[in-house]
């Protein structure tokens, strides 16, 4: 490719190349040849336990792969501009998406949270996660350049209103998700660490309301902290594979434990690759969402634009945590949450939305060749 476009090319794509961070574009193919390959070993058996042809996940997963791609592409293409008029656009659609699966979305597992189409279920928060991230950090930048915009008072707001319809669905997991990467964007947006303290109380207060009065969370937090044989069956089946594994794996396609297991081909697709290939996999996959995640801070912290830093902060935290959240799920080391594991797990609401975040990360953190941030 450094044959192709040389420095002095000045066309859209000659620019692109010489100013995208191409250690985090290798970094997310790696990732998302890593999850194919998972899909295809995690997903046949359970295909087959729900009566349907072995490689049905594997080809819906496939026909979104190319989509998947081309949004990081083509995002990173943008200007910072384009990045936050667009958010605004596939904040609101979502928002939509969201009150129309209250209303006419399919239940799964006792939530309202996808809406079919043409064959397809949508999960629309997934793609209201990175747009979300990216309006709330144009806001409050606005405010800081402006403080009698009030750009606090209208980020505060758009996460009462993200809350509400999740907690409608009924989902937990990604309101704390969502809750804490806001707080974290006003703190790199220069809040006081005295109001970042107490929206934390304020957050934990309303975790243990919600404990109190969400009959699905009180079961998870108790079966975590007082597990029984029914309650625990996929962590003990997920634990167990990584035993099986060891250091090197059993080897590909040699994996027992997703026979058992029926989410092997999202919550715990880990798990899998914890079987097959041991702990080395595991621990490039922990690799590269680390890289992922440390590399785009360091490149937004050089930036002077507080929007870039705001939004890349929220959109890579929101990464973080979900990695996070789903492998530290696989280990037990917290109570179980159905979240896929970035680019791996199979599911394509989550690949479009990581899709919107990474372009966006890729776009907000593009250098010119003289090494400022565009």
């Amino acid at each position: 490719m450094t044959r192709i476009f040389t420095r002095a090319d000045t066309s859209v794509l000659g620019r692109w190349w010489w100013t995208v961070d191409r250690w985090t574009l290798a970094a997310l193919a790696v990732l998302i040849a890593i999850g194919m390959m998972l899909t295809v070993a995690a997903s046949p058996s359970v295909a087959e336990h729900i009566g349907t042809d072995p490689f049905h996940f594997v080809r819906r997963q496939m026909l979104f792969l190319p989509l998947t791609v081309a949004i990081v592409l083509g995002l990173s293409l943008m200007s910072p501009l384009v990045i936050r008029r667009g958010a605004v656009f596939v904040y609101l659609g979502a928002l939509v998406l969201m009150g129309a699966t209250l209303i006419a979305g399919s239940e799964v597992k006792g939530a309202t949270r996808w809406i079919a189409f043409g064959g397809f279920t949508l999960q629309a928060s997934e793609l209201m996660k990175p747009a979300f991230a990216v309006v709330t950090a144009w806001m409050l930048a606005a405010h800081r350049e402006d403080p009698t915009f009030p750009g606090q008072r209208i980020a505060a707001g758009l996460l009462a209103l993200t809350a509400a319809l999740l907690l409608a669905q009924p989902d937990f997991g990604m309101t704390v998700v969502v809750t804490a990467v806001w707080c974290g964007q006003l703190f790199l947006a220069g809040m006081s660490l005295l109001w970042i303290a107490a929206l934390g109380l304020l957050s934990l207060g309303g975790m243990v309301v919600c404990y109190y009065t969400i009959g699905h969370v009180q079961y998870r937090v108790d079966h975590f902290l007082d597990p029984t044989p029914a309650s625990s069956y996929q962590i003990t089946k997920a634990l167990r594979a990584f035993q099986n594994g060891q250091f090197f794996g059993r080897g590909p396609g040699e994996g027992r434990i997703k026979e058992v297991l029926p989410d092997a081909h999202t919550d715990f697709i880990f798990a899998v690759a914890g079987e097959e290939y041991g702990l080395i996999l595991c621990l490039l996959l922990l690799v590269l969402f680390a890289f992922i995640v440390l590399r785009g801070f360091s490149l937004v912290m050089r930036d002077e634009n507080l929007f870039s830093l705001v939004a890349v902060g929220g959109l890579l935290s929101e990464f973080g945590i979900q990695a996070f959240v789903n492998m530290a799920s696989s280990l037990r080391m917290i109570p179980t949450k159905g979240m896929t594991l970035p680019f791996v797990s199979y599911g394509g609401s989550s690949l479009l939305g990581l899709a919107l975040a990474m372009g966006a990360v890729l776009a907000l953190t593009r250098r010119h060749p003289g090494g400022s941030l565009t």
